[in-house]
C-alpha cells in the first residue's frame, strides 16, 4: 500500500499528460477556433445518417464537438401510403426530433426528390457549399457500391466534392476550405467490387438506448415503410415501449468478424470482447490522409 500511495502522484501526472497530448493531437485537426471538431455526416435519405452514425454522433456531441447531419434528398418517395410534399414534411419533422434526441446541432434536408437523385454538377456544388459552410474536419458518406441508386450517387457526389472543396474557383460564392477534410465511408455489407474495410470501429454501447430513441423518432420509416418493404408490417407492435424494444432487436445486425478485429485493435481484446453494439468507418482515399494514430486521435473514444 505505501508503494501505491507513492506511485499515485506519478500515475496521476502521467494520465494528465496523456490526456493533454490526446487533446493537443485532436485540436491539431480541428479547423474551428474552439479546438472542437466539426463533423458533417451526409446521407441520401432523412434516416441514413441516423442508422449508420447515430451512436458515434451522440458520443461526439457529448464531448462538445459540432455535428451536423445532411440528407441529400427529402425522402418524399419512402412510404407505401403517402408521398410527395406531405411525406417530405413529415420526414423533415422526424429529422428534427431525431437531432434533438441525439444532441447534434443541425439536421438539414435538401429538396431533391427521393429515388431520382443524379450526380449532377449543380448538386455537386451544393455538397461543396455545405461542406465549406460547416467548415468540416470530418465528412462521412456512403460508399458508391450500394443497392440503392440514391445511396450510390450520394457517394459519388461526395467523392467528386472531396478535392473541390479546397478549389476557390469552384462554387466561388462560398469561400473554399484551406485544409481538406478527412473523408470516411459508412459501413455496409456489399462485397463487389471490394468489401467494406473497418478502419475505425466505435463501441456505442454507452449510447445505444439514445440511438434507438433517435431512430424511434423516424416512425414513418422504422414502423411503417421499412417493415412493409419486407412484408413484416404485422410484426410491428402498437405500444410505444414495445415498438422501441422491437426496433432495437430487429433493425441491426451482429458485429462482423472484421469489425470485431478492428475493435480489438483499438480497444484491446478484453474490452472489445464485451462490445455488443458498434459503428464502423472506412477511410476514403480522397481528402486528407491521416495516419492510423492520427485517425484514432480524431475519434477520442479508445482510452
Amino acid at each position: 500500500m505505501p508503494q501505491l500511495v507513492t506511485l499515485y502522484p506519478v500515475m496521476k501526472s502521467f494520465l494528465s499528460l496523456a490526456c493533454l497530448l490526446a487533446l493537443t493531437a485532436l485540436s491539431a485537426f480541428a479547423q474551428n477556433p474552439d479546438g472542437k471538431l466539426r463533423i458533417l455526416a451526409i446521407g441520401a435519405h432523412p434516416d441514413d445518417c441516423d442508422i449508420k452514425f447515430g451512436g458515434t454522433a451522440a458520443k461526439f456531441a457529448k464531448l462538445g464537438h459540432h455535428v451536423k447531419f445532411l440528407s441529400v434528398t427529402n425522402g418524399d418517395a419512402g412510404h407505401q401510403d403517402i408521398g410527395g410534399g406531405p411525406l417530405a414534411v413529415r420526414r423533415f419533422k422526424e429529422t428534427q426530433e431525431s437531432a434533438r434526441r441525439l444532441g447534434i446541432e443541425e439536421y438539414e434536408v435538401l429538396p431533391n426528390h427521393d429515388g431520382e437523385l443524379m450526380p449532377t454538377l449543380e448538386i455537386r456544388k451544393e455538397i461543396i457549399r455545405r461542406i465549406r459552410q460547416w467548415n468540416a474536419d470530418i465528412v462521412i458518406a456512403p460508399r458508391t457500391n450500394d443497392y440503392h441508386p440514391d445511396h450510390r450517387y450520394t457517394g459519388v457526389l461526395v467523392q467528386d466534392a472531396a478535392f473541390m472543396v479546397i478549389v476557390p474557383n469552384i462554387a466561388s460564392d462560398t469561400p473554399a476550405l484551406r485544409k481538406n477534410p478527412v473523408f470516411l465511408y459508412y459501413s455496409d455489407h456489399f462485397q463487389r467490387p471490394n468489401p467494406f474495410r473497418p478502419d475505425i470501429a466505435v463501441s456505442i454501447d454507452d449510447v445505444w438506448e439514445q440511438k434507438v430513441n433517435a431512430l424511434d423518432a423516424q416512425d414513418s420509416q422504422f414502423y411503417e415503410w421499412l417493415p412493409w418493404t419486407v412484408g413484416k408490417s404485422d410484426e410491428v407492435p402498437t405500444d410505444p415501449k414495445a415498438r422501441r424494444e422491437w426496433l432495437a432487436k430487429t433493425r441491426f445486425g451482429s458485429i462482423t468478424p472484421a469489425v470485431r478485429e478492428s475493435l480489438e485493435r483499438l480497444y484491446g481484446k478484453e474490452r472489445a470482447s464485451k462490445v455488443q453494439h458498434a459503428e464502423s468507418f472506412e477511410l476514403c482515399e480522397y481528402g486528407q490522409q491521416p495516419t492510423m494514430e492520427e485517425l484514432k486521435a480524431m475519434f477520442p473514444f479508445f482510452k
